[in-house]
Protein backbone atom coordinates (compact mmCIF):
# COMPACT_ATOMS: atom_id res chain seq x y z
CA UNK A 1 0.00 0.00 0.00
CA UNK A 2 1.17 3.51 -0.75
CA UNK A 3 2.08 5.85 2.07
CA UNK A 4 1.28 8.68 2.75
CA UNK A 5 -2.41 8.04 2.13
CA UNK A 6 -3.43 9.13 -1.35
CA UNK A 7 -5.62 8.00 -4.25
CA UNK A 8 -3.29 5.04 -4.89
CA UNK A 9 -3.90 3.85 -1.30
CA UNK A 10 -7.66 4.33 -1.57
CA UNK A 11 -7.75 2.45 -4.87
CA UNK A 12 -5.65 -0.38 -3.39
CA UNK A 13 -7.90 -0.57 -0.33
CA UNK A 14 -11.38 -0.09 -1.79
CA UNK A 15 -11.09 -0.08 -5.60
CA UNK A 16 -12.31 3.54 -5.75
CA UNK A 17 -11.00 5.59 -8.68
CA UNK A 18 -12.17 9.16 -8.09
CA UNK A 19 -11.59 11.59 -5.21
CA UNK A 20 -15.36 11.85 -4.65
CA UNK A 21 -15.66 8.07 -4.26
CA UNK A 22 -12.74 8.02 -1.79
CA UNK A 23 -14.15 10.90 0.26
CA UNK A 24 -17.57 9.24 0.35
CA UNK A 25 -16.04 5.98 1.63
CA UNK A 26 -14.09 7.79 4.36
CA UNK A 27 -17.16 9.85 5.32
CA UNK A 28 -19.28 6.68 5.54
CA UNK A 29 -16.78 5.01 7.87
CA UNK A 30 -16.41 8.15 9.94
CA UNK A 31 -20.21 8.36 10.28
CA UNK A 32 -20.39 4.71 11.35
CA UNK A 33 -17.78 5.36 14.06
CA UNK A 34 -19.89 8.14 15.58
CA UNK A 35 -16.79 10.30 16.23
CA UNK A 36 -17.57 14.02 16.38
CA UNK A 37 -14.58 15.51 18.21
CA UNK A 38 -11.47 13.27 18.05
CA UNK A 39 -9.97 12.92 21.53
CA UNK A 40 -7.03 10.63 20.79
CA UNK A 41 -4.92 9.23 17.96
CA UNK A 42 -7.32 6.38 17.16
CA UNK A 43 -10.32 8.71 16.78
CA UNK A 44 -8.28 11.26 14.81
CA UNK A 45 -7.03 8.58 12.40
CA UNK A 46 -10.53 7.16 11.78
CA UNK A 47 -11.80 10.71 11.19
CA UNK A 48 -9.04 11.32 8.62
CA UNK A 49 -8.92 8.07 6.66
CA UNK A 50 -11.67 5.73 7.89
CA UNK A 51 -11.61 2.51 9.88
CA UNK A 52 -10.21 0.12 7.22
CA UNK A 53 -6.99 2.04 6.66
CA UNK A 54 -6.65 2.76 10.38
CA UNK A 55 -6.88 -0.95 11.24
CA UNK A 56 -4.55 -2.16 8.45
CA UNK A 57 -1.95 0.62 8.13
CA UNK A 58 -1.98 2.74 11.31
CA UNK A 59 -2.95 0.84 14.44
CA UNK A 60 -0.29 -1.90 14.65
CA UNK A 61 2.53 0.33 13.45
CA UNK A 62 1.70 3.12 15.89
CA UNK A 63 1.37 0.82 18.90
CA UNK A 64 4.75 -0.77 18.08
CA UNK A 65 6.38 2.62 17.62
CA UNK A 66 5.12 4.18 20.86
CA UNK A 67 4.58 1.12 23.07
CA UNK A 68 1.11 2.45 23.91
CA UNK A 69 -2.46 1.88 22.76
CA UNK A 70 -3.61 4.36 20.11
CA UNK A 71 -6.37 5.48 22.48
CA UNK A 72 -3.67 6.63 24.94
CA UNK A 73 -1.81 8.78 22.40
CA UNK A 74 -2.60 12.42 21.49
CA UNK A 75 -4.42 13.08 18.23
CA UNK A 76 -1.80 15.47 16.81
CA UNK A 77 0.74 12.65 16.18
CA UNK A 78 -1.26 11.46 13.15
CA UNK A 79 -1.93 14.98 11.85
CA UNK A 80 1.59 15.36 10.46
CA UNK A 81 0.95 12.53 7.99
CA UNK A 82 -0.44 13.99 4.73
CA UNK A 83 -3.76 12.75 3.34
CA UNK A 84 -4.32 13.76 -0.28
CA UNK A 85 -6.88 13.00 -2.93
CA UNK A 86 -4.45 12.86 -5.85
CA UNK A 87 -2.26 10.05 -7.20
CA UNK A 88 0.86 11.58 -5.61
CA UNK A 89 3.15 9.38 -3.50
CA UNK A 90 5.54 12.12 -2.32
CA UNK A 91 5.80 12.28 1.45
CA UNK A 92 5.61 16.05 1.79
CA UNK A 93 3.54 18.70 0.02
CA UNK A 94 6.53 21.05 -0.39
CA UNK A 95 7.59 22.23 -3.86
CA UNK A 96 11.18 21.15 -3.27
CA UNK A 97 11.99 17.88 -1.55
CA UNK A 98 15.08 15.78 -1.27
CA UNK A 99 18.12 14.62 0.59
CA UNK A 100 21.51 16.31 0.05
CA UNK A 101 23.81 14.35 -2.28
CA UNK A 102 25.98 12.24 0.01
CA UNK A 103 23.63 12.76 2.96
CA UNK A 104 23.43 15.29 5.80
CA UNK A 105 26.86 14.34 7.19
CA UNK A 106 28.55 16.26 4.35
CA UNK A 107 26.65 19.47 5.18
CA UNK A 108 27.56 19.16 8.86
CA UNK A 109 31.23 18.51 8.03
CA UNK A 110 31.39 21.68 5.93
CA UNK A 111 29.54 23.76 8.54
CA UNK A 112 32.09 22.67 11.16
CA UNK A 113 35.22 23.28 9.10
CA UNK A 114 37.82 25.03 11.28
CA UNK A 115 35.77 24.50 14.45
CA UNK A 116 36.96 22.30 17.31
CA UNK A 117 34.76 19.23 17.68
CA UNK A 118 34.90 16.79 20.59
CA UNK A 119 33.11 13.51 20.11
CA UNK A 120 32.43 10.63 22.51
CA UNK A 121 32.30 13.27 25.24
CA UNK A 122 29.72 13.44 28.02
CA UNK A 123 28.68 17.07 28.57
CA UNK A 124 27.69 16.26 32.15
CA UNK A 125 31.14 14.95 33.09
CA UNK A 126 32.48 18.52 32.93
CA UNK A 127 29.29 20.59 32.77
CA UNK A 128 30.63 23.61 34.66
CA UNK A 129 33.79 23.72 32.56
CA UNK A 130 31.86 23.59 29.28
CA UNK A 131 29.36 26.21 30.47
CA UNK A 132 32.23 28.66 31.04
CA UNK A 133 33.77 28.13 27.60
CA UNK A 134 31.26 30.28 25.70
CA UNK A 135 28.83 33.16 26.10
CA UNK A 136 26.03 30.99 24.70
CA UNK A 137 25.54 27.23 24.91
CA UNK A 138 23.20 25.39 22.53
CA UNK A 139 22.08 22.29 24.42
CA UNK A 140 20.40 19.56 22.36
CA UNK A 141 20.38 16.78 24.94
CA UNK A 142 17.51 15.78 27.21
CA UNK A 143 16.10 18.82 28.99
CA UNK A 144 15.19 16.83 32.14
CA UNK A 145 18.76 15.52 32.42
CA UNK A 146 20.11 19.10 32.15
CA UNK A 147 18.13 20.00 35.26
CA UNK A 148 19.15 16.77 37.02
CA UNK A 149 15.61 15.33 36.76
CA UNK A 150 14.47 17.70 39.51
CA UNK A 151 10.77 17.30 38.57
CA UNK A 152 11.10 13.63 37.59
CA UNK A 153 11.95 11.84 34.35
CA UNK A 154 10.35 12.56 30.98
CA UNK A 155 9.51 9.56 28.81
CA UNK A 156 11.31 8.82 25.54
CA UNK A 157 11.23 6.02 22.99
CA UNK A 158 14.39 4.18 22.01
CA UNK A 159 15.37 2.44 18.77
CA UNK A 160 17.50 -0.56 17.87
CA UNK A 161 19.03 -0.89 14.39
CA UNK A 162 20.09 -4.13 12.73
CA UNK A 163 22.02 -3.71 9.47
CA UNK A 164 22.83 -6.41 6.94
CA UNK A 165 24.77 -6.53 3.65
CA UNK A 166 22.98 -8.70 1.09
CA UNK A 167 24.24 -10.33 -2.12
CA UNK A 168 21.63 -8.66 -4.33
CA UNK A 169 21.64 -5.29 -6.04
CA UNK A 170 18.03 -4.50 -5.05
CA UNK A 171 16.27 -5.96 -2.03
CA UNK A 172 12.97 -4.08 -1.81
CA UNK A 173 12.90 -1.53 -4.65
CA UNK A 174 12.33 1.40 -2.30
CA UNK A 175 14.25 3.41 0.29
CA UNK A 176 11.74 2.74 3.09
CA UNK A 177 9.03 0.12 3.53
CA UNK A 178 6.93 0.17 6.71
CA UNK A 179 5.67 -3.03 8.31
CA UNK A 180 2.34 -1.94 9.74
CA UNK A 181 1.15 -5.18 11.36
CA UNK A 182 1.51 -5.68 15.10
CA UNK A 183 3.18 -9.12 14.73
CA UNK A 184 6.36 -8.04 12.86
CA UNK A 185 8.73 -6.78 15.58
CA UNK A 186 10.38 -4.05 13.45
CA UNK A 187 8.58 -0.99 12.09
CA UNK A 188 10.46 -0.58 8.82
CA UNK A 189 13.27 -1.72 6.56
CA UNK A 190 15.50 0.95 5.06
CA UNK A 191 17.49 0.18 1.90
CA UNK A 192 20.10 2.89 1.81
CA UNK A 193 21.10 2.88 -1.87
CA UNK A 194 17.64 4.06 -2.94
CA UNK A 195 18.21 7.42 -1.22
CA UNK A 196 21.00 8.19 -3.71
CA UNK A 197 20.69 9.35 -7.30
CA UNK A 198 21.75 6.54 -9.70
CA UNK A 199 25.42 7.47 -10.00
CA UNK A 200 27.20 10.65 -9.03
CA UNK A 201 30.52 12.33 -8.34
CA UNK A 202 30.69 10.74 -4.89
CA UNK A 203 31.32 7.37 -6.44
CA UNK A 204 28.14 5.71 -5.16
CA UNK A 205 26.40 3.46 -7.61
CA UNK A 206 22.95 1.96 -7.46
CA UNK A 207 24.12 -0.83 -9.79
CA UNK A 208 26.46 -2.37 -7.19
CA UNK A 209 25.89 -6.12 -6.84
CA UNK A 210 25.33 -5.72 -3.10
CA UNK A 211 22.89 -3.72 -0.98
CA UNK A 212 22.72 -2.69 2.68
CA UNK A 213 19.44 -2.84 4.57
CA UNK A 214 18.62 -1.74 8.12
CA UNK A 215 15.72 -3.03 10.21
CA UNK A 216 14.42 -0.55 12.77
CA UNK A 217 13.03 -1.86 16.06
CA UNK A 218 11.30 0.51 18.50
CA UNK A 219 11.98 -0.22 22.16
CA UNK A 220 11.35 0.99 25.68
CA UNK A 221 13.90 3.67 26.51
CA UNK A 222 15.94 3.37 29.69
CA UNK A 223 18.20 5.92 31.33
CA UNK A 224 21.73 5.77 29.91
CA UNK A 225 20.55 4.75 26.43
CA UNK A 226 20.18 7.05 23.44
CA UNK A 227 16.76 8.72 23.36
CA UNK A 228 15.11 9.14 19.95
CA UNK A 229 11.51 10.31 20.37
CA UNK A 230 9.79 12.39 23.04
CA UNK A 231 6.49 10.84 24.19
CA UNK A 232 4.19 13.85 23.86
CA UNK A 233 1.20 12.57 25.78
CA UNK A 234 -0.66 14.70 28.31
CA UNK A 235 1.35 13.60 31.35
CA UNK A 236 4.78 14.16 29.74
CA UNK A 237 3.79 17.44 28.09
CA UNK A 238 2.70 18.82 31.48
CA UNK A 239 6.01 17.73 33.02
CA UNK A 240 7.95 19.30 30.13
CA UNK A 241 6.24 22.66 30.76
CA UNK A 242 7.78 22.69 34.26
CA UNK A 243 11.23 22.15 32.78
CA UNK A 244 10.58 24.78 30.11
CA UNK A 245 9.91 27.36 32.82
CA UNK A 246 13.39 26.66 34.23
CA UNK A 247 14.90 26.66 30.73
CA UNK A 248 13.46 30.11 29.96
CA UNK A 249 15.35 31.50 32.96
CA UNK A 250 18.71 30.19 31.70
CA UNK A 251 20.01 33.32 29.96
CA UNK A 252 23.13 31.71 28.47
CA UNK A 253 21.59 28.44 27.24
CA UNK A 254 19.47 27.77 24.17
CA UNK A 255 17.59 24.46 24.33
CA UNK A 256 17.19 22.95 20.87
CA UNK A 257 16.27 19.82 18.94
CA UNK A 258 13.87 16.98 19.68
CA UNK A 259 15.30 16.33 23.14
CA UNK A 260 16.01 19.90 24.23
CA UNK A 261 12.55 21.12 23.16
CA UNK A 262 10.80 17.79 23.81
CA UNK A 263 8.93 17.70 20.52
CA UNK A 264 9.01 15.84 17.23
CA UNK A 265 10.74 17.66 14.36
CA UNK A 266 10.92 16.75 10.69
CA UNK A 267 14.17 17.85 9.07
CA UNK A 268 12.88 21.07 7.50
CA UNK A 269 11.52 22.13 10.90
CA UNK A 270 14.89 21.35 12.50
CA UNK A 271 16.58 23.68 9.98
CA UNK A 272 13.92 26.41 10.42
CA UNK A 273 14.27 26.21 14.21
CA UNK A 274 18.07 26.39 13.97
CA UNK A 275 17.88 29.50 11.78
CA UNK A 276 15.38 31.09 14.20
Amino acid sequence: YNLPFNMNTFYQMWGVKSPDEAKAKIEEQKRESGIEEPKNLEEQAISLIGNDIYEKLVKGYTQKQWGKECTELPSFIIKRLPVRFTYDNNYFNDSYQGIPIGGYARIIEKLLEGIEVRRNTDFFDKKEEYMEMADKVLFTGMIDQYFDYCFGELEYRGLKFESETLDTNNYQGNAVINYTDAETPFTRIIEHKHFEIPSNELGTDKDSDKTIITREYPKQWEKGQEAYYPVNDEKNSALYEKYKELADKEENVIFGGRLGMYQYFDMELVIAEALK
